[in-house]
C-alpha cells in the first residue's frame, strides 16, 4: 500500500475523528466529521473509506455496549432488524454498481429541509418512550422494514445512516431519542463490522493510521455515550437537528 504516512495526517484525523464519534453516538452521522478527516489528510479514497470503517466500527461497538449496559435498547426489536439491514446493505452495494447515485441525492435534498422543519415543530418527539403504544410484533416488523430500507440506503449512498434509524424510531415507532439511538447503534454495529471485513480482505485498511484513529474513535464514542447517559433525549434533540443540516449540506456540496 503506497501511502506516505506524515505526522500532520495524524494532527488533522485525530481530533476530527474524535469529534466524529462523539457525534456519532449522541445522533448518529460521525462519518459526515470523520470521512473528510481522512480525505483532508491526503489518504486515496478508497483507503479513507477503509479507515474510517476501521475507527467507526470500534467506536460505535463500545457505545452499543454502554446502551445496552444502562438498559436503552429494545434487544429484541434491535437484534430481529439486524438481519434485515444487512440483506438491505447488501443489496444496495449490489445496486449502486448499477445506478448511478445522483438521483438520490436530489431527494434528499427535497426532503432533509422538510424533516428537520418537522422535527422542530414537533418539540415533542424523541423525549418521552411511548414505543409501548404498538405491540412487541407491530415494533419488530416496522422496525425490520424501516432497516431493510435503511441498510438499502446505506449500501446505495451511505451518509447520515444512523441519523435516519433515530429518526424513524422516534417518528414512527415513538421511541424517545435514548432508546432509538440505542436500536440504531446496534443495527450500525452490525453493517459496519460486515463493510469492515470487506475493507480488511481488500487490504484497504491502512493500521498505522487506523489503530491511533481508532482510539480516538472509541474516546469520542464514549465521550458521546456517557453525555447521553447523563443527559438524555433533550440533549440529544438539538445535536440530532445539526446534523440534519449538516447532511444537507453535504449533499449541496457534493452536488455542486
Amino acid at each position: 500500500m503506497d501511502v506516505q504516512v506524515t505526522y500532520h495526517m495524524f494532527l488533522i484525523i485525530l481530533p476530527l475523528v474524535f469529534l466524529g464519534g462523539a457525534i456519532d453516538a449522541i445522533a448518529g452521522g460521525g462519518g459526515l466529521i470523520s470521512l473528510p478527516a481522512y480525505l483532508i489528510a491526503g489518504l486515496p479514497t478508497h483507503i479513507a473509506l477503509g479507515n474510517n470503517k476501521f475507527s467507526s466500527c470500534w467506536g460505535s461497538i463500545l457505545s452499543t455496549l454502554r446502551f445496552f449496559k444502562h438498559g436503552m435498547i429494545d434487544v429484541r426489536v434491535a437484534l430481529f432488524s439486524v438481519v434485515f439491514a444487512l440483506f438491505g446493505s447488501y443489496t444496495g452495494t449490489k445496486t449502486v454498481l448499477l445506478i448511478n447515485a445522483d438521483f438520490l441525492r436530489y431527494i434528499l435534498v427535497f426532503l432533509l429541509p422538510i424533516i428537520t422543519v418537522f422535527s422542530l415543530l414537533k418539540k415533542n418527539v424523541g423525549i418521552e418512550n411511548n414505543s409501548n403504544s404498538f405491540s412487541l410484533g407491530k415494533r419488530m416488523l416496522i422496525s425490520a422494514i424501516s432497516a431493510l430500507l435503511i441498510g438499502f440506503y446505506d449500501g446505495f449512498f451511505g451518509p447520515g445512516t444512523g441519523t435516519f434509524l433515530i429518526l424513524i424510531y422516534t417518528m414512527l415507532l415513538k421511541y424517545d431519542f435514548v432508546t432509538a439511538n440505542g436500536n440504531a447503534k446496534v443495527i450500525n454495529s452490525s453493517s459496519n463490522i460486515a463493510a469492515l471485513l470487506g475493507f480488511l480482505l481488500h487490504g484497504k485498511i491502512l493500521l498505522l493510521i487506523a489503530i491511533p484513529a481508532a482510539i480516538a474513535g472509541i474516546a469520542g464514542n464514549l465521550l458521546g455515550s456517557k453525555l447521553v447517559v447523563k443527559r438524555g433525549s433533550k440533549f440529544i434533540r438539538p445535536v440530532f437537528i445539526s446534523v440534519f443540516a449538516l447532511l444537507f449540506f453535504k449533499i449541496i456540496y457534493d452536488l455542486i
